[in-house]
């Protein structure tokens, strides 16, 4: 498991599935601000869940977030777009409702960081998210992301288009935080 100050990042279990299903997926106007397919009904286990994980997919790796204390599951994140060529990949994350608020999302990108830039031996990590969504604008920025530019109008996203911000983040401009 790799870990942060409060969270943990672990493989993906399958009962983890049906609680990110029901508290992430099952959320549609969360779920279309954050996917960039629109929001279907899927049966409960259905094998086109985006919270299944495939491992023999190396460019999207799914983590499940597990507070540290206690071990209870507070949502998803992923490494998605590996690009070994370029030593780049993209950083998603959704948290469950009850876990948003509690600054678990910037122990998740520093997690996400951390495992990137040292295990994996990445160059650059970027975030794509919607303007307004500034919860993660700043968790990205307090792990040392800087904005790169907006794409303007290009997620539609119940009935609009919205901007979308692009912040980046290279291995020589990431501060990991001390380790005891």
């Amino acid at each position: 498991m790799l870990r942060g100050e409060r969270i943990g990042l672990r493989a993906r279990h399958e009962d983890d599935i049906p609680v990110l299903e029901a508290g992430l997926y099952a959320d549609v106007a969360t779920t279309a601000r954050a996917d960039s397919s629109p929001w279907r009904p899927l049966t409960p286990g259905s094998p086109e869940s985006r919270f299944r994980v495939a491992d023999e997919d190396r460019d999207h790796l799914a983590f499940s977030v597990v507070e540290l204390a206690g071990g209870a599951l507070v949502g998803g994140a992923t490494l998605w777009g590996v690009d070994l060529h370029h030593r780049c990949a993209h950083i998603g994350l959704g948290l469950l409702p009850a876990a948003r608020g509690k600054g678990y999302a910037t122990d998740v990108v520093g997690a996400l960081c951390h495992y990137a830039f040292v295990v994996r031996g990445l160059h650059r990590l970027q975030i794509e998210t919607l303007a307004d969504n500034t919860p993660m604008i700043r968790c990205a920025e307090r792990n040392g992301f800087v904005r790169e530019g907006v794409l303007r109008s290009a997620a539609w996203v119940m009935g609009a288009f919205h901007d979308d911000v692009v912040l980046g983040l290279l291995a020589g401009e990431w501060h990991p935080p001390p380790r005891p």
